[in-house]
């Protein structure tokens, strides 16, 4: 009675050591030919039959199962019309809301504040601000706003002006709705540099990004409308 268990351990075992020797003979050849694959995070088979999945940090490359190919591009599967790739880096480029440094970003807080919601934004980004000035209708929300500036260098300038004014969340309003330029200002502006790295670990390319307490994330301007909406999506799986 205990044969067709032991059978069936002794085969799991057979794959995972096989797995295992797959995946060191991938890492060998790889980091043999290619300096920059020295520090592999992650080896795993896709759902195509030889095709393997190879991760650093967030960068997904594919290759065969010695190691011979490399592949930088995306995987689509066209029976379930689902682009594989993109899926994947969804999944490592998701942010946890709880676990945003919000100590390097301002509030903006409307009405009763309960519903959450951060965005990423350079005050340069002429999407950003039409997006601020939709968002003047949102209410009853806090708002953590993380400059963040990569459009340009004058994008450093007048986010270090606006995280340097005594008063942030005037002098981003002025600017951003009212076309108001913020009056020079110095102070520590480490925060913005943080801003930087995060967007960097987390493929932050372009601004607005928002992030909702769901984990949801919208890269590109929306509507009040939407933004409503996706408020009201967060909370209900709160």
């Amino acid at each position: 009675m205990q044969l067709i268990p032991s059978l069936l351990a002794a085969a799991a075992l057979t794959l995972s050591l096989s797995a295992t020797a797959q995946e060191s003979a991938i890492r060998k050849s790889l980091a043999e030919r290619i300096p920059q694959f020295e520090k592999i995070d992650e080896i795993q088979a896709t759902a195509m039959p030889g095709l393997y999945e190879v991760r650093i940090g967030t960068d997904l490359f594919y290759t065969d199962a010695k190691g011979n190919y490399l592949i930088q591009g995306e995987l689509f599967d066209t029976k379930a019309r689902r682009n594989l790739t993109e899926d994947r880096i969804t999944k490592l480029t998701a942010v946890d809301f709880a676990a945003l440094p919000l100590k390097d970003a301002f509030t903006i807080v409307r009405g009763d504040g309960k519903r959450k919601l951060a965005v990423f934004e350079d005050p340069n980004c002429g999407y950003c601000k039409r997006f601020e000035r939709d968002l003047q209708s949102v209410d009853n929300v806090t708002i953590y706003l993380f400059l963040y500036p990569i459009l340009s260098p004058d994008s450093v300038e007048k986010s270090r002006n606006i995280w340097c004014a005594k008063d942030r969340v005037a002098a981003w309003q002025d600017y951003m709705v009212r076309d108001k330029t913020p009056a020079p200002a110095a102070c520590d502006t480490s925060a913005l540099q943080r801003n930087l790295a995060f967007g960097k670990k987390y493929k932050i390319t372009g601004t607005p990004t928002l992030i909702f307490t769901n984990g949801s994330r919208v890269p590109g301007a929306i509507g009040a409308q939407d933004v409503e909406k996706r408020l009201a999506d967060a909370g209900s799986e709160g």
